[in-house]
């Protein structure tokens, strides 16, 4: 580093979702960067089922900026697909058994609304669906949805990375930074700004623990089933997600204590309880895995720039909903960082510098 001038512009902490979103766009805006990523260290992107769905909750609620996530994800992930030469984002409609009468009318009034309509289909399938599902009131088929196979694409970015010396793969401490007006050192380089993207380990990092974080554990039971020969997403209290043939992802469960990476007897047979309930065909328990959801207590992402420390920033607070929100809004943070254009309110970490400054 010569006078104010650093080695490389940013350094990433972290390779899930967000630091993988975070890397690409700061790459496509020209910037020079390294990613420190430690592949020995759980994570939730690797749990994760990575689904994208546009209307969720018992009430057919639209996900919040789903009109503007949705389609910004579907460009993002078809570039990194071309790039990478890989496969790893699947559109696919979500089946909803109706549990009763009452809820098919509902839904299907609720359909009606121009905002969710445009997100509903046709239901073509739904005959060879409730061969394998119980839909004894028959369902709606939500479209516009899908799932990003999130391991695949995290190890084609590494991969990529590596290849053009921009992946370190390192344990990271953020004691062994040293932060000063003009940047960031760390392991001998000089960076021009550090954006830590740490998931559930920001909850560690004494720069961004004041930050309302409410992590959640969930587990996930990958299961081999007969029968299951359409891609469709099906749900109803839990998710089946078929990934390969035979082969389905199921998932999830929501527990505050212990917050561990342990997968739990418990966990598998609340799942497997429910699966029973919704599958009509036989199935094997093939696998369980467990990880924690960097979630906020507003369910809102926290991004943003540390309240006194201008070159020290975080990009985090994900939750359930990472696949479509870490493209959007990594775009939207690193147009704030290098053309001063307004992070939106509802995700930047200034709503929070009250707590920072009490």
């Amino acid at each position: 580093m010569s006078g104010n001038n650093p080695d490389f512009d940013y350094l990433i902490i972290g390779h899930g979702i967000g630091g993988a979103s975070i890397a690409w766009h700061l790459e496509k805006a020209g910037k020079t960067l390294k990613v420190a990523g430690d592949s020995s260290a759980p994570s939730s992107s690797h749990v994760a089922a990575g689904i994208f769905n546009p209307l969720t909750g018992k009430k057919l609620v639209k996900t919040w900026l789903a009109d503007d996530l949705f389609p910004y994800a579907d460009q993002f992930y078809s570039g990194l697909e071309e790039k990478f030469e890989a496969k790893f984002l699947h559109k696919t409609s979500v089946y909803r058994p109706y549990r009763s009468i009452e809820e098919q009318n509902t839904y299907l009034a609720q359909s009606a609304e121009p905002a969710i309509s445009k997100y509903i289909g046709n239901g073509d399938d739904q005959t060879d669906v409730a061969g394998y599902v119980h839909m004894e009131h028959g369902g709606l088929e939500v479209v516009r949805a899908g799932w990003v196979d999130l391991p695949l694409l995290l190890s084609k970015s590494k991969n990529y990375l590596t290849r053009s010396g921009q992946y370190i793969e390192a344990v990271f401490n953020i004691s062994e930074t040293e932060i000063s007006g003009s940047g960031v050192k760390w392991k001998g380089m000089y960076f021009g700004k550090i954006i830590l993207c740490q998931g559930f380990e920001a909850t560690n990092n004494f720069y961004f623990n004041w930050l309302p974080f409410t992590p959640v554990k969930g587990q996930i039971l990958e299961i081999e089933a007969e029968q299951v020969s359409k891609p469709y997403i099906i749900n109803q209290g839990i998710f089946v997600l078929p990934t390969t043939k035979g082969i389905c992802k199921v998932g999830a469960t929501y527990s505050w204590d212990p917050l561990d990476w342990e997968t739990t007897a418990a966990a598998s047979e609340e799942l497997e309880d429910k699966v029973k309930s919704l599958l009509k065909v036989p199935f094997r328990i093939a696998g369980q895995a467990a990880g924690i959801r960097p979630s906020v207590k507003d369910r809102r992402p926290l991004i943003g720039i540390h309240p006194e420390l201008s070159n020290v920033c975080i990009f985090n607070g994900l939750g359930t909903k990472g696949v479509t929100l870490a493209p959007f809004f990594a775009n939207q943070f690193v147009e704030h960082l290098e053309n001063g254009k307004e992070l939106s309110p509802l995700v930047n970490i200034q709503r929070y510098f009250s707590l920072y400054f009490h």
